[in-house]
């Protein structure tokens, strides 16, 4: 009875997941690095190549899908009570605002450039923006698709998560899911479409640089949310989830709301207003 659980909290059991987790993500950076500029470790020997990049890659992969399984047999088993939930709630809206302060770095580099152009003599009055010999995407064309996509999406979510937490409809909450995965996948098929036939590359000025950097990011985004919503699904199919544990689902719901609100920005300050 001195061992007795008398409280709501969920103490966790020792875990190699952060440990691995780090390790790998060292190896999956480190590795990137090598892979775009070699490094000559010893005379005879040097690090290039993508190898130690996937290497890494293939370690974070696989503590996430361990470590979120864990997360999933806690929720099953009934580890998360509603303090343990508010905790997750609060904890995922810190991941989130961390993700916003992520792209501000992208936005703020990108409106640095486009208002103090750098130029051959004096870096206010001689710049250009776009710089010269770059010619940049009609937003009206494919991105515009891509938007109506992505917020049709949003929707599809927003009326899923509606359907099951408010009037206990499983199958229209299936159904919402399906087609907001669906969606998602669309969308990353018309970027790698767009990115494939584009006329400047990623070393092209510092346009090309901002450019893909904070649109290829919130693709990689787009894609782990696709997932994310994916294998709500799965669990939303094999009854996994109820009224009043939905954690996974809700955490889904405020990621993908939050990828659309991030591309509504790129669209409106990159592709329309950059140009």
């Amino acid at each position: 009875m001195a061992h007795a659980k008398n409280h709501d909290y969920h103490i966790l059991p020792p875990s190699i997941w952060p440990l691995l987790g780090a390790v790998s993500t060292f190896f999956m950076l480190f590795g990137g690095v090598a892979w775009m500029r070699p490094m000559s470790m010893t005379e005879n020997f040097s690090i290039e190549g993508p190898w130690l990049f996937l290497m890494g890659l293939a370690g974070v992969l696989f503590v996430m899908f361990s470590w979120w399984s864990d997360v999933v047999r806690e929720g099953e088993t009934g580890d998360h009570t509603p303090v343990v939930r508010i905790g997750l709630q609060y904890g995922y809206i810190l991941f989130i605002i961390s993700e916003v302060m992520f792209f501000v770095a992208w936005f703020w580099a990108f409106f640095k450039h486009a208002l103090y152009p750098m130029g051959p003599e004096s870096p206010l009055r001689d710049g250009v923006w776009p710089p010269e010999g770059i010619v940049p995407f009609d937003p009206w064309h494919l991105p515009f698709i891509n938007t109506l996509i992505l917020l049709l999406s949003g929707v599809a979510v927003t009326w899923a998560h509606h359907a099951f937490l408010h009037e206990n409809d499983r199958k229209t909450a299936i159904n919402g899911l399906a087609v907001a995965v669906f969606l998602g996948v669309a969308f990353s098929f018309l970027q790698a479409y767009e990115y494939s036939h584009a006329a400047f590359g990623l070393a092209d000025t510092a346009y090309g640089g901002v450019f893909y950097m904070a649109t290829g990011f919130h693709g990689f985004h787009v894609i782990i949310g696709t997932i994310f919503l994916f294998v709500c699904l799965i669990r939303m199919i094999r009854g996994q989830m109820t009224q009043e544990a939905h954690v996974g689902f809700e955490a889904a719901a405020w990621y993908w709301h939050f990828v659309d609100v991030v591309w509504l920005f790129l669209f409106a300050s990159i592709y329309v207003w950059g140009r």
